[in-house]
């Protein structure tokens, strides 16, 4: 396996972008996040890539913000999202993007997969929510477009609760478009893509622009309006230093049970 944060595969017209760093379940440290920034933005601005497949390395898609650091580095941390979000990038994409959830998919991960065009999702894959929990709000488009794809009340119960839901759960409620095997996930994504690619480009751009633009009107004011109010927050780094010592606490206690 390389070293790389992100692994960069093409198959033809379709770029398959992979997060890497398994061991931490591709946590998004400032590492990851400049790399996938990086590899993101420019799959767009290439003009042979037709569509884009964004995954994680197994077990996880991505665990969200890295705990570790964010305590560490303070209002560092959450400044590197301002200049290059990986985040943001895949809601800023014009290339299709299709996210492959191959395993857990929390916080700043899942606002980073609602940013694709869709999503489809192994059977391990689960998904959650757990900014409340962790002590922070979202900042990446959560509030904005997690309504868009599950509705309101759904959206509101996944926030507030930080509960997981399972692949299956996440067809149901339409976080998904479709669950297979684990085996097979990328290799379908491929194939999706594949069909994407071959729809001639100007078509498919414009396309996009129609979804995003019609969109827009919902999700701007909601995003404007919720990244006002965490970094608000965020500024205030003593006290989420605090909630992250305790959520860490937390988690090693469980882990030594």
């Amino acid at each position: 396996m390389t070293d790389a944060l992100v692994l960069v595969v093409d198959h033809g017209p379709v770029r398959v972008l992979t997060l890497n760093r398994p061991e931490a379940q591709n946590a998004l440290s400032r590492g990851l996040i400049k790399a996938a920034y990086t590899a993101l933005t420019e799959a767009d601005a290439d003009e042979s890539v037709g569509a884009v497949v964004l995954t994680g390395a197994d077990p996880a898609f991505c665990a969200g913000v890295d705990l570790k650091e964010a305590q560490r580095d303070g209002l560092s941390y959450f400044e590197e999202f301002r200049s290059q979000s990986c985040i943001a990038a895949t809601g800023n994409m014009r290339t299709p993007i299709i996210g492959a959830i191959n395993g857990a998919t929390f916080t700043g991960g899942l606002e980073m997969a609602l940013g694709c065009d869709f999503l489809v999702a192994s059977e391990r894959a689960v998904f959650a929510d757990t900014h409340a929990r962790v002590g922070i709000l979202p900042g990446g488009g959560m509030t904005a477009r997690l309504p868009q794809v599950v509705g309101l009340a759904m959206a509101r119960r996944l926030s507030m609760t930080g509960e997981v839901i399972d692949a299956a759960r996440a067809e149901h409620i339409g976080l998904v478009t479709e669950v297979v095997a684990h085996d097979r996930l990328l290799d379908r994504a491929v194939e999706l893509a594949m069909q994407i690619a071959e729809v001639p480009g100007p078509v498919m751009l414009g396309l996009k622009e129609i979804y995003t633009t019609g969109a827009a009107a919902v999700i701007d004011p909601a995003l404007a309006a919720e990244q006002r109010i965490a970094f608000a927050q965020h500024r205030d780094f003593e006290g989420l230093g605090d909630q992250f010592r305790a959520v860490s606490e937390r988690n090693k206690r469980q882990i030594d049970r």
